[in-house]
């Protein structure tokens, strides 16, 4: 395996079961340059080989990334690319096993590279997975959830009190599905030293409050602050699978190698 070159990303991850779950419907890419997270839908199978997909396919640009040429509107054309080629991928698939009608599954993907000497990620994201960054002791959220909670939340038809119970907090309003109906968001960041990020499913963000997930996000070690997250969630209940990514951008080389877990292992 050969080193990467700077910058690179230098993480730890976890994807769990739930309590009340039987299978992980959960899928994660690891790498220096891309990180992801996917959260199945559409029954145990179904969201298993949905999110698999997902992170499969997206896996596919990591050479893209290595190239010193990258642009932000590289970026764009190679994260929009790849949603129609893993919406077009869930849609095929489906379409040849009947049991798998209806799945499909949320998508978060942060990528790093250089624009003219600053480090950069860009966020992909459709869904209710979710992405945040550390900065300077202030956690803020990167994504956007694509439910009808949201929504609510956004014409101020619900207060944020009454969002914690609503009975459709978990309705989407955007998922990969294969049937090439999607505004994805992305957006592109400088990155500042000390920064850190994590990508997580809902099983953690849906269980956990900000001031929790900043508790372990605070928690120096990588490997202790995923742990930290992942008893967090399992203290709350875990009625959902858990996936944690847990990164700081460093100045070192890295292993590149590329890691998946979940239902893409």
């Amino acid at each position: 395996m050969r080193a990467q070159e700077l910058p690179s990303f230098l993480f730890s991850a976890r994807s769990v079961i739930g309590l009340v779950r039987t299978g992980n419907e959960d899928s994660a890419l690891l790498h220096s340059k891309l990180l992801a997270v996917a959260d199945g839908m559409g029954g145990h199978a179904g969201g298993e080989v949905a999110s698999s997909l997902a992170i499969k396919t997206l896996s596919r640009s990591i050479n893209y990334l290595e190239n010193p040429d990258f642009t932000s509107e590289s970026i764009e054309d190679l994260f929009l690319n790849s949603v129609y080629d893993i919406d077009a991928e869930i849609g095929r698939v489906a379409k040849e096993d009947d049991q798998l009608t209806g799945m499909g599954t949320t998508l978060s993907a942060l990528a790093l590279y250089v624009i003219d000497g600053q480090n950069t990620v860009a966020l992909l994201h459709i869904g209710d997975s979710r992405c945040y960054r550390l900065r300077d002791n202030s956690l803020i959220q990167l994504s956007k959830d694509h439910t009808i909670l949201q929504d609510l939340l956004d014409k101020g038809a619900i207060t944020p009190t009454e969002a914690l119970d609503h009975p459709q907090r978990s309705f989407l309003t955007q998922a990969l599905m294969g049937e090439g109906v999607l505004t994805p968001f992305l957006t592109v960041l400088d990155v500042e030293p000390n920064d850190r990020f994590l990508l997580c499913s809902d099983g953690l963000s849906g269980v956990l409050d900000e001031k929790e997930i900043k508790r372990g996000l605070l928690v120096l070690n990588l490997e202790d602050s995923v742990t930290h997250l992942i008893d967090g969630a399992y203290a709350g209940g875990a009625p959902d699978n858990v996936t944690v990514l847990v990164a700081d951008v460093v100045n070192a080389s890295v292993n590149n190698e590329k890691i998946f877990m979940g239902a893409a292992e």
